[in-house]
């Protein structure tokens, strides 16, 4: 038990913010900075535009979150952040030392993919962390001569958000909550109540219809994804016909 003891590791010095799991919210395309991001829409159909839109998906954008590590202790701390998926993940920095009450915001930023909503994230991020040694000069020759004991570390989960249409309707409910100034300027009556109803009416059958054309593009994309198959599939018939006639016409002409 003594020799357990021991080799316990410590607590982890650093203070994280965020303490245990790092969120990626996927970008909605059809909010209202959509005009930001160049996406081709070929006609002005409305309907066409927001079916456009809706290719890119949510993460097939750079998605950043930050993470911030600070040092509470009288000491230098080295820290280093490590991933299960390096090839996914750039991360600014990814090491470092920490002052004595001073702090690093870390950015982590998931590069673009093509995100299946069936698929959970199994993704990990570790930071490490040791104290510096005095007049420190090699941070690789820290790392490497480190005992285990003398190092520290917090585990932190990958959590991916799709765009919640949710916010959209409270962002516009708070629009209408919030004061109006120079009402005195204002000319003719208040609107009525009931006007108010009416928009939020329009606005979650606006909802509707962009989740009906989510729901058209995935099924587009899977009868293309069908035709494509079958097409692969034909094709490598028709050649495999092609080099047997032409075998069996060598073997003719030799005959």
């Amino acid at each position: 038990m003594a020799a357990a003891g021991a080799l316990a590791k410590h607590e982890q010095i650093l203070v994280l913010d965020p303490p245990t799991d790092l969120k990626f919210k996927g970008i909605d395309w059809n909010s209202s900075d959509t005009s930001t991001r160049t996406i081709p829409c070929p006609s002005n159909n409305p309907c066409i535009k927001a079916m456009s839109s809706q290719v890119g998906g949510p993460f097939t954008d750079v998605v950043t979150t930050n993470l911030k590590l600070r040092n509470p202790s009288d000491r230098k701390v080295c820290f280093k952040v490590k991933t299960t998926a390096p090839r996914r993940y750039c991360v600014r920095p990814n090491s470092g030392i920490i002052d004595p009450g001073s702090s690093v915001i870390v950015s982590v930023m998931l590069q673009p993919f093509d995100y299946d909503p069936n698929e959970k994230s199994k993704h990990k991020f570790m930071v490490q962390t040791t104290y510096a040694p005095p007049n420190i000069t090699d941070m690789e020759a820290v790392w490497k001569e480190a005992k285990p004991d003398e190092l520290m570390d917090s585990k932190l989960r990958c959590v991916f958000e799709m765009p919640n249409e949710n916010d959209k309707l409270n962002d516009i409910d708070a629009s209408k909550s919030a004061p109006v100034l120079n009402t005195s300027k204002q000319d003719g009556p208040m609107p009525k109540p009931h006007s108010v109803s009416l928009n939020d009416t329009e606005t979650r059958k606006l909802v509707e219809e962009c989740k009906r054309l989510q729901a058209e593009i995935m099924k587009l994309t899977d009868e293309n994804r069908h035709l494509r198959n079958i097409a692969t599939s034909d094709f490598i018939i028709a050649c495999s016909k092609l080099i047997t006639w032409k075998i069996t016409r060598a073997i003719l002409c030799r005959m």
